[in-house]
């Protein structure tokens, strides 16, 4: 896409307070929308985003919402409406999770499953429904659900968070069936991301030997920064994938391809 590509089209971007989410909103502004940047809990993190693509010149309304609550959801579809009149652009990124280790079945309960499935896939569900009317308007929606790698391969950082991710796979490609034409649904699976997520919850000496572990194992012998998998993103949602719908598309350095051979051995 070229400057200007997304000029005033209006995009919701949930839990983009930082990593992943932060770094689409930058981009997708970047190409000219507005953006609703949102938050659960990280106030801090998000006003500082907001003042950024603010003092950029940039559109940006920041809106606290917790997507695992309908009523949140509606309330974050409303603000956009009420502040620019549509919504062309849904970037489901809110995500959650819980460290458990796969062969700990005691680990889990079902309190655990519940409270990831309602962030990671009830919350995608709701904002969808919340914002169809107005994504439908225009004939050209687009929808983007950030899956994981875990969807694929049924690893990850528990059970129920890969469970999780497929279960956003497979609506991923239910809704882009009944919600076709005027609303394209896709959805970006990121294997490991370099993100300050991993620097806070590990510390930045480990992060950085986890990172170096998976460049050192994969075929590209990279690792994505939060910026990368924006970009696929902000392709999903742009005017040059408007032909794609129903895709569940892997930016991993193609770690996928030695997690296939390893399970062929």
């Amino acid at each position: 896409m070229g400057p200007g590509a997304l000029s005033e089209k209006i995009a919701i971007v949930t839990g983009s307070a930082s990593g992943i989410g932060a770094a689409t909103a930058k981009i997708l502004s970047g190409y000219g929308a507005n953006i609703v940047l949102n938050y659960s809990k990280n106030a801090s993190d998000a006003q500082q985003v907001m003042q950024e693509l603010r003092d950029s010149g940039k559109g940006a309304l920041l809106v606290q919402a917790d997507v695992s609550l309908d009523a949140e959801c509606r309330k974050l579809a409303t603000a956009a409406v009420e502040a620019w009149g549509r919504i062309d652009i849904l970037i489901n990124n809110a995500g959650t999770t819980k460290f458990v280790s796969h062969g700990d079945l005691e680990g889990l309960c079902s309190e655990d499953f519940a409270a990831i499935y309602a962030v990671n896939v009830i919350g995608p569900y709701q904002m969808i429904r919340a914002c169809r009317s107005a994504l439908k308007q225009r004939g050209d929606g687009a929808v983007v659900n950030v899956s994981s790698i875990a969807a694929m391969t049924g690893l990850g950082s528990s059970i129920a968070y890969a469970a999780s991710k497929g279960a956003l796979n497979t609506m991923t490609l239910s809704l882009a069936r009944a919600l076709a034409p005027e609303i394209r649904v896709n959805a970006v699976c990121p294997g490991y991301v370099a993100t300050t997520w991993f620097t806070r919850r590990f510390g930045e000496e480990s992060a950085g030997r986890l990172a170096a572990s998976v460049a050192d194992t994969n075929p590209l012998k990279a690792v994505a920064s939060a910026e990368d998998i924006a970009n696929t993103i902000a392709f999903l949602a742009g005017p040059d994938s408007g032909q794609i719908t129903g895709e569940t598309l892997l930016v991993d350095s193609g770690t996928h391809l030695n997690i296939a051979a390893g399970l062929a051995r």
